[in-house]
């Protein structure tokens, strides 16, 4: 795996080593002891998958609060997202900067996500699957977010929004 420190701190963007040969190829897409390599403590206790029927669906941006902050490996297995984070770490230098990537089936690119960041993502292609593997387990009464287009933030997104929960549309701009 290579990672690439982005410019949001303690986050990485992933590309696999591919080992390719006339069957396709083969590569890691998680080994605990290359994300110790790099300073990353990531143990996995919970995998999920979000399907996403329509180009254009904004999910986020959500993260959980403290003792159970998560940290996440994010990967697009089919279709495109656009995929942002936000540091909202008030000690880091980067403190409510954001980062996005485009996650695409054809490229394999992973996105690390540390502790104490929102992600959200918004789907380029109809019928887009997220993976997220995840340090935490969930706890709904934990759950916050800040609202997709806070002005305060200032994300940039590709698309206007076709589909967003009611949940999402509800959330607030974050409090600095």
């Amino acid at each position: 795996m290579i990672f690439e420190e982005i410019k949001l701190k303690g986050a990485y963007r992933i590309e696999l080593e591919q080992k390719q040969d006339e069957r396709g190829f083969f590569a890691r897409s998680f080994c605990q002891d290359e994300f110790r390599k790099h300073g990353i403590d990531f143990g996995i206790v919970q995998c999920n998958i979000s399907f996403n029927k329509e180009k254009g669906t904004l999910r986020g941006m959500h993260y959980q609060i403290d003792p159970y902050e998560e940290a996440k490996l994010i990967s697009c297995v089919r279709g495109a997202i656009y995929d942002v984070i936000i540091d909202l770490r008030k000690d880091s230098v980067t403190y409510c900067q954001w980062y996005a990537s485009e996650l695409t089936e054809e490229d394999y690119r992973m996105l690390y996500v540390p502790k104490g960041f929102a992600h959200g993502y918004q789907t380029l292609k109809i019928n887009s699957v997220v993976s997220y593997q995840v340090s935490e387990f969930y706890h709904p009464g934990l759950e916050k977010g800040l609202r997709w287009n806070d002005p305060s933030i200032g994300i940039r997104w590709p698309l206007k929004p076709k589909i967003i929960s009611n949940k999402d549309l509800k959330l607030l701009d974050f409090v600095k």
